[in-house]
């Protein structure tokens, strides 16, 4: 579900595109496989359209408020991977 949503915001690579269709299904497969059983927190106030993801420096960056403390989650290449960093 993760990658077609994706799809549709223009994250993952449509097929036939110049990625190699191997290099694309192990991709997909890799964040579909993170994404099962999570939920992906949706936001309609954010850009990148996921709660605790943000685009800095050309990276999506994921941070998670904790106890009144800001814990940054990482930088990732999608803001998928980033939100399924956050649904952890």
């Amino acid at each position: 579900a993760a990658v077609a949503y994706a799809r549709v915001v223009g994250e993952a690579p449509e097929a036939g595109s110049a990625v190699s269709a191997a290099g694309q299904a192990s991709a997909e497969a890799h964040v579909a496989e993170e994404a099962e059983g999570l939920r992906l927190h949706l936001s309609s106030s954010n850009g990148t359209g996921y709660k605790g993801v943000y685009l800095r420096d050309g990276c999506f960056y994921a941070q998670h408020w904790v106890d009144g403390r800001n814990v940054s989650l990482g930088n990732f290449g999608t803001a998928v991977e980033a939100a399924v960093a956050y649904a952890w």
